[in-house]
């Protein structure tokens, strides 16, 4: 049986894989490292209004998707949904050939 991905296919997909994981990563230590930051702003300026849930919150959907994309649980957005589309609309293809 012959491989389906060539070995510097299969290398190219891992780096990918991991700049990915990476890339999330690095937003989520930002998120903590800012949101940190802005809290220590606001109760020092402010401490009566508590403006810092207002950048936390948005930007903490914005990290939990990114998350749920990264590591595949959005089937939506997933790799294996991507496959079956494509085999799908080549699926359709061949029929309106025929």
């Amino acid at each position: 049986m012959e491989n389906k991905y060539t070995e510097e296919e299969r290398y190219y997909a891992a780096k990918k894989r991991v700049e990915e994981i990476k890339g999330f990563y690095g937003n989520l230590i930002a998120y903590v490292v800012v949101n940190m930051g802005l809290m220590v702003i606001n109760l020092l300026t402010s401490p009566a209004y508590l403006w810092f849930f207002w950048p936390m919150l948005g930007w903490g959907i914005g990290v939990v998707f990114h998350g749920l994309k990264v590591f595949n649980y959005m089937p939506f957005f997933g790799k294996e949904w991507e496959e079956k589309k494509i085999k799908e609309f080549m699926d359709k293809e061949d029929k309106s050939w025929e």
